[in-house]
């Protein structure tokens, strides 16, 4: 008991100790935080790609290298006046019609279908503040650090015995940054992002007025995305859904202008918009957002609807309004797929990868195209190079896992098929495929246990029947095992 009483004292003065070492950045005082700067930008760095191709909307980056540079010096200047100056910054734009804007320790992005419908350099330069006003105030760390208290909370016990185990999972930051780096921030915290992101606003010289006409702005392009499909702009919880980190009602505007009135003193350069050149630089990407919007974006829904034919009459009129947009010749490529028409498909793939090199869901599709033709080497080449630019792609590790368990190179098949387990748990074939991987390389527990899945999920099936009888055929094996 005194050791247990010992551990416990221990791990609370080891808080108490980081506790009193952490100072906000925001507001000058102490609180308790337990990951570092370091470790907050080498997280972000890890989540990056992840959440570009695989938060709300995906997409990847939509490149335009003039309007990138024009937007980033805004970006660099509302960074320069922000509290985490010395921070690495990288700012992109996300190919993706969902109006947003997020940003992680290192990194700001802001939408396609955002940019488009903001008015102003002001406008734009307000949402980026108050996005970066979350890294600033360490909005994302705060939230790391309530997940690691939960679960040294739930391992106290264990840790205050002696088992370091739990330590060691409590301590994983980077088992839990992933998943609470874009979590709704709080009341409070958005507040807050909001008064920081004024404070930047005037600091630069924009008139702070051009944050509340930015809110608007957010919820018209919002308003007018829902309706694109098929949502009721009054419909709350998808708006909440949809901007998840940073919600907007009317009740803000009020807030916004409270805010602006409590400034110190501040002086506004000349129009205090800036939005000559803003429309002036714009003027592409809104003509090809709603190129997105009147084509493409129906067609994703036909094609996710199974109507095939719709889809390609609709892509197509997309491409001959701008034939430089590697989404349009990928999902004319996933069509063609559908069709099983290899050779036009493995041709529109081409097309998007010869416009992006980068363009990951090309890579997917190559992979997925020449697993079904048989030529799995040469699928697993593109799957690979498709998870290094999108490590988390659920559907590309599940090919590259069927590629190899194909060529019986099992050992390298289950980490890419536990990953699709993970996220299709109720695939009616996945885990007797496990089964017999672990049972290749001689692991007849985990076998065991996976065709045990198997026969849960799907026992009417030829998999499910083949997991029930080796699970009989393994159970006298693993019983003299445990003896």
């Amino acid at each position: 008991m005194k050791i247990y009483f010992l551990k416990i004292g221990c791990f609370l003065l080891l808080i108490s100790i980081l506790a009193s070492c952490a100072v906000n950045p925001v507001t000058g005082q102490k609180e308790l935080m337990l990951v570092s700067e370091n470790q907050e930008i080498e997280i972000g760095r890890e989540f990056y790609p992840n959440a570009l191709w695989g938060d709300v909307g995906g997409g990847g980056e939509f490149r335009d290298e003039k309007l990138k540079t024009y937007l980033g010096d805004i970006v660099m200047r509302v960074h320069s006046v922000s509290h985490r100056p010395g921070l690495p910054v990288t700012f992109a734009i996300q190919n993706s019609s969902v109006p947003n804007a997020w940003a992680i320790p290192g990194y700001v992005v802001m939408t396609r279908g955002l940019l488009a419908g903001l008015d102003s350099e002001a406008e734009f330069a307000f949402v980026m503040g108050h996005e970066m006003g979350h890294v600033a105030a360490r909005h994302s760390a705060r939230q790391m650090t309530y997940g690691m208290l939960q679960q040294i909370g739930l391992g106290a016990t264990g840790l205050a015995l002696g088992g370091s185990q739990y330590a060691d999972a409590a301590m994983n930051i980077g088992a839990i940054g992933s998943s609470l780096l874009l979590l709704k921030y709080s009341r409070d915290d958005e507040l807050e992002a909001d008064r920081l992101g004024i404070q930047y606003l005037a600091k630069l010289g924009y008139d702070p007025d051009n944050a509340i006409s930015s809110h608007r702005n957010l919820e018209k392009v919002a308003n007018e995305y829902m309706q694109s499909v098929g949502k009721n702009p009054g419909e709350r919880g998808f708006f909440e859904d949809l901007l998840s980190t940073h919600p907007r009602t009317s009740v803000r505007i009020e807030e916004l202008r409270n805010m602006i009135a409590r400034l110190q003193p501040y002086h506004i350069y000349g129009d205090g918009t800036g939005r000559e050149k803003f429309q002036s630089m714009t003027q592409g990407i809104r003509k090809t957002n709603r190129i997105y919007a009147d084509y493409y974006d129906k067609a994703v829904r036909e094609f996710q609807q199974n109507n095939m034919d719709r889809a390609r009459s609709l892509v197509s009129n997309a491409i001959e309004k701008d034939d430089r947009q590697p989404p349009f010749h990928a999902l004319t490529g996933f069509i063609m797929l559908k069709k099983k028409d290899f050779a036009d498909a493995r041709v529109s793939f081409n097309k998007a990868l010869a416009i992006d090199r980068d363009y990951q869901p090309a890579y997917r599709g190559l992979g997925a195209l020449e697993y079904l033709s048989e030529n799995y080497p040469k699928g697993i080449e593109h799957l690979k190079k498709g998870l290094a630019i999108f490590p988390q792609d659920v559907l590309s590790h599940y090919f590259l896992g069927m590629s190899y368990f194909r060529t019986k190179t099992y050992r390298s098949a289950i980490p890419h098929l536990n990953t699709f387990a993970g996220v299709k748990p109720d695939h009616p074939e996945i885990h007797g495929i496990l089964g017999i991987c672990y049972e290749s390389i001689g692991d007849l527990s985990a076998a065991y246990n996976h065709y045990v899945m198997q026969v849960k999920v799907a026992p009417e099936n030829e998999m499910g029947r083949h997991a029930s009888s080796r699970a009989r055929a393994l159970t006298p094996a693993l019983q003299r095992q445990t003896r």
